[in-house]
């Protein structure tokens, strides 16, 4: 402490003025010193990744000691922990941690990731077939003794975000039932960033939506009266953050590619909503979901003029060449409505995993 203090003292000694205005608030610059500074320093190569649902992708981080050509001591284990990070990095979700030869990973990432290990100072984090969950920004820290330290990686996929809103109409989902509905749409409720990444791309959209950090947001890239008045700037506009189980809102979906084959189904007839489901099945496919027809459209560049039925009984068609009778004005998936299933009648859109 003796020793500390002293090293404290000199420094301040050692201050130089601040060029230019001699206020108080810049008159000096202290320059403390510890007396055992740390050593180790974990370093991310590449501060964000991108991958796609489905791949493999290397998260990476190695480890160094500042005064020292060696990547470890003999004196300490190396334990290296990845976490997955929340939104507001309040909370972190344990993914794997590795220390000697003791290895484990945790809850979905069980048996799908383990670290790289290319030298004796890598602790990159390989990730296999992804999933839309894996999203998001991770931690790699690495301790040894007394030392630690961290860096952190985002992990991005390409996908579409897409607004939803049920059969009931716009307004209608709390935020539980919000990530519910884009599960069995193929999807899951996106992030704040997703969604900035989607309005920077073209996405304009009114109705207010329910995000991943249970903020509502909406895009709006052509302001005018009903979106929040004409004279105001384009952006993400958000509603700030509500309560989860009592307020209703519309909500945005993200989703990514997919492995198998979307398709208008060849039938000589229009089918109601029922023999449409029926039809899937009997091609050896099911009927396709939402997030299938966003995915098929903005990363395939699918197009079809065709209106078909999609599994939570939506009409929809997409279009990448906007023509006439087709979306003459932009490319769009074009929503149709919520017919009558019984007695409406249209094409259908399947679906057919690859195994």
């Amino acid at each position: 402490m003796k020793i500390l203090l002293f090293l404290v003292l000199i420094s301040v000694c050692w201050a130089e003025p601040h060029p230019g205005n001699s206020s108080l608030e810049h008159e000096r610059i202290v320059h403390i010193q510890a007396e055992n500074g740390p050593r180790l320093l974990v370093v991310a190569e590449q501060a964000k990744i991108f991958s796609h649902r489905g791949g493999n992708v290397t998260l990476p981080c190695k480890f160094y000691h500042e005064h020292t050509s060696t990547a470890g001591s003999a004196t300490h284990k190396i334990r290296v922990k990845w976490t997955k990070l929340t939104y507001d990095y309040l909370k972190e979700v344990d993914v794997f941690v590795a220390m000697g030869h003791h290895r484990k990973s945790y809850g979905s990432y069980h048996g799908r990731v383990f670290l790289r290990e290319s030298s004796e100072n890598d602790a990159s984090l390989i990730i296999t077939n992804i999933m839309l969950e894996d999203y998001g920004r991770y931690k790699c820290e690495v301790i040894e003794g007394l030392e630690d330290d961290t860096a952190v990686v985002t992990l991005n996929l390409e996908g579409v975000v897409f607004p939803y809103s049920p059969r009931l109409g716009r307004y209608n989902l709390n935020f539980h039932e919000a990530q519910r509905v884009c599960v069995e749409q193929d999807s899951v409720i996106a992030s704040f960033d997703q969604l900035y990444d989607a309005w920077r791309s073209g996405l304009d959209w009114c109705n207010a939506g329910w995000l991943s950090d249970g903020s509502v947001q909406y895009p709006i890239t052509k302001p005018r009266e009903p979106c929040g008045g004409k004279n105001t700037v384009p952006g993400v506009r958000s509603y700030g953050f509500w309560d989860k189980d009592k307020s209703r809102y519309d909500v945005f979906c993200f989703t990514s590619n997919f492995n198998g084959r979307f398709y208008y189904l060849i039938h000589p007839t229009k089918l109601t909503y029922d023999e449409a489901v029926q039809a899937c099945l009997k091609d050896g496919a099911q009927i396709a979901k939402v997030g299938q027809i966003f995915a098929a459209w903005k990363l395939l560049g699918y197009d079809r003029c065709d209106a078909g039925w999609l599994a939570d009984g939506s009409v929809r068609y997409p279009i990448s060449r906007p023509r006439k009778r087709c979306s003459p004005s932009e490319a769009a998936v074009r929503f149709v409505g919520f017919p009558d299933k019984k007695h409406k009648l249209y094409g259908v859109y399947c679906f057919r995993a690859y195994n």
